[in-house]
């Protein structure tokens, strides 16, 4: 085939690494976009961190005016990011007033800040998690002042350590006789009596194999009366009838009065079922909101949250040392102009969110002022469409993003969700329904509880044309138990 040059035009769209940038700093959550500012920080000499500087200065801390020298040469390009930072010193982002952080306002929030401590007790919440023991450390201490033999002991912390997190010995004691080597010459009656010994031990319960055996164990050791001798043949045999709420058939069978069987059940219902559980280690999950929405002078404000806004500056000194060079360094002029782009994205970022959050606000002030039963439809393609971005910049920013208000912290997507038609032609969002939905079940009569038929008719009167399965598809994301289980004597 004989060689031959041909042109072709084409078009095609090519992602900047500022703009590379700019996208993935906006997907990022706060935490780990922190991360991601401290992996700058570390390889590049030109940032620093500006942690004296006020919040409010951060716009023009940011802009460097760089020494004027022959020696080095700015392109069109540099001069036109340099007037643009220094247009954000007179377009700073909205910020928290100087009482949000004061512990009132975080207790509105729904956040914990120890208020009452003092300045040294940074610790403490460590201290105090790190110093509470474990189920296993309770009940080997229990074995420890308990009079046994070296033989009883080895295989009382044998099953201590096959307990469950709840308490329960969830293995059965045939398998974990099998696993113990022949050579000890331990019979399972040995094993038997070791668990006797560890379901004397606190808290009462502990060591059951069955949700039966724990109750029961705890009912066994209450001064015999007849609501206790009722609560344990109710445990030992009907369990499983109070689990349903056929309290007729547990009459009849019991042979009881109803009030009796309503005492009988208050006592079962004040026992623990998980009796290891109060000694879980949990651990706590903090979120740092990147907005604080307040209702200053009658309206719904959004403000950037100061502790979520990482506080930059271009590193003077070298800055000053590369403008006096006679010749530029090919490789600090890079990381100068990687430091300019961090800045401006992370100013960016920010910029993008607050102006998505306030956006949110302006729509759902019904749910600032009323709560969920207030909350109205919303998409992403409405706020994009208001703040003329793409409906992918909405979805970046809603997720991992968080908002405080007085009715607590939520991610900004929680304000996005399907909703219902209703009878006039307008919608009615999901959340709100299930807040109705929330509402009428807490307010119904015990003894004849709402069936989802009977709370699709409710709806349905107030205009909210809501199937029976769509209600009972709500009710379980609300964690309600159906119409039998709800029942009461």
């Amino acid at each position: 085939m004989k060689p031959s040059l041909q042109l072709r035009l084409s078009q095609n769209l090519a992602l900047t690494p500022q703009l590379q940038q700019s996208i993935k700093l906006l997907q990022l959550s706060t935490v780990e976009m922190q991360q991601e500012i401290e992996n700058y920080l570390q390889e590049n000499p030109m940032l620093e961190r500006d942690d004296d500087g006020a919040f409010e200065s951060f716009s023009s801390a940011q802009q460097f005016d760089a020494p004027r020298s022959d020696a080095v040469e700015r392109s069109d390009h540099e001069e036109r990011e340099e007037r643009d930072l220094r247009d954000d010193r007179e377009h700073a982002i909205p910020t928290a007033p100087s009482d949000v952080d004061d512990d009132r306002w975080a207790a509105d929030a729904g956040t914990f800040t120890g208020a009452g401590r003092d300045e040294g007790d940074e610790g403490d919440d460590q201290d105090i998690q790190g110093s509470a023991p474990s189920l296993r450390d309770h009940l080997t201490w229990q074995m420890g002042v308990t009079q046994l033999s070296e033989r009883d002991r080895i295989l009382v912390r044998f099953l201590i350590e096959a307990l469950d997190d709840d308490g329960y010995l969830a293995t059965p004691l045939g398998e974990l006789w099998e696993t113990l080597p022949p050579e000890y010459e331990i019979e399972l009656e040995d094993l038997e009596i070791a668990l006797c010994h560890i379901q004397s031990f606190d808290p009462v319960g502990i060591g059951a194999r069955s949700p039966q055996e724990c109750l029961a164990l705890q009912l066994k050791v209450l001064p015999k009366s007849p609501d206790q001798q009722l609560a344990l043949l109710i445990v030992q045999k009907h369990l499983e009838l109070l689990a349903a709420r056929d309290f007729a058939k547990i009459r009849r069978l019991a042979e009881c009065t109803e009030q009796a069987l309503k005492d009988a059940h208050a006592l079962i219902v004040s026992l623990d079922p998980r009796p290891g559980s109060r000694f879980a280690q949990l651990e706590a999950r903090y979120v740092t909101p990147d907005v604080i929405v307040r209702k200053l002078k009658g309206q719904w404000t959004a403000y950037i949250n100061p502790d979520a806004y990482p506080r930059l500056r271009i590193n003077r000194l070298y800055a000053e040392v590369l403008g006096r060079q006679r010749r530029g360094n090919g490789d600090l002029m890079g990381q100068l102009q990687e430091a300019r782009w961090l800045i401006k994205n992370v100013q960016q970022r920010f910029e993008t969110i607050h102006r998505v959050t306030q956006a949110i606000v302006d729509r759902q002030r019904q749910f600032f002022e009323h709560g969920e039963v207030a909350m109205r439809p919303l998409v992403l393609r409405e706020i994009a469409e208001i703040l003329g971005l793409h409906e992918s910049t909405v979805s970046r920013v809603t997720n991992q993003k968080y908002m405080a208000t007085p009715r607590g912290i939520f991610e900004l997507k929680y304000f996005f969700g399907s909703h219902v038609s209703t009878d006039t032609g307008g919608a009615c969002a999901a959340t709100a329904i299930r807040a109705l939905i929330r509402q009428l079940i807490g307010a119904e009569d015990g003894k004849k509880p709402l069936s989802d038929s009977q709370l699709s008719e409710i709806l349905g009167q107030q205009g909210i044309v809501v199937a029976r399965r769509t209600v009972a598809k709500y009710r379980e994301a609300l964690n309600i138990p159906p119409v039998n289980l709800r029942k009461t004597l």
